[in-house]
């Protein structure tokens, strides 16, 4: 789908949550109207600096984007904001969205540690063949996630440690690691 129908998508599940079953949970809801808020905010305040955004506009070659995601993910509601504002960037580059928990299951191709880890970011040519792979996080929030993670610190506080890198970040790390890997 579009980054628009991913929108609208999102919209519609925090509208009418009642047709989606996995956002009928209160948790998975609670973390969607908060990543709702969290895009929001990437949407209005996330510009690509200016060596990225030289970057992209020098991709001469068409591009397809893939993002694949879903609106309850904390890591996504950062990180799909900037991709797409830097797909964007440039008419050579296409973006489509899959959604990780419906078919054709592309995340299956791209687990991360055995994981269905999201977001992913595969980079392909115009002939479908993958440039490069990203993702589920900037390697430094990853090494802060794992390092908590191995210390047994509580799932809630790692989420907060998260979320502060993020803000603290502010698309830094994202936009290196893409240009790095094309």
């Amino acid at each position: 789908m579009t980054f628009e129908n991913y929108l609208q998508q999102f919209e519609d599940i925090l509208n009418h949550p009642e047709n989606y079953p996995a956002y009928q949970d209160e948790e998975y809801y609670q973390y969607t109207k908060m990543n709702w808020a969290r895009m929001g905010r990437w949407l209005k305040r996330f510009e690509p600096n200016s060596d990225f955004d030289h970057f992209v506009k020098s991709i001469a070659e068409k591009q397809q984007w893939i993002i694949i995601t879903e609106p309850w993910c904390g890591d996504a509601a950062h990180s799909v904001p900037m991709l797409a504002k830097m797909a964007s960037q440039n008419s050579n580059i296409t973006l489509d969205i899959q959604l990780r928990d419906s078919a054709p299951f592309l995340i299956d191709s791209y687990l991360t540690n055995g994981g269905k880890s999201i977001p992913i970011l595969v980079i392909r040519d115009e002939n479908g063949q993958d440039l490069a792979v990203w993702g589920p996080r900037p390697t430094a929030c990853q090494d802060l996630f794992l390092k908590l993670k191995e210390q047994g610190v509580d799932f809630s506080e790692i989420k907060e440690e998260i979320q502060k890198w993020y803000n603290a970040d502010k698309g830094v790390a994202i936009q290196k690691e893409i240009q790095s890997l094309l």
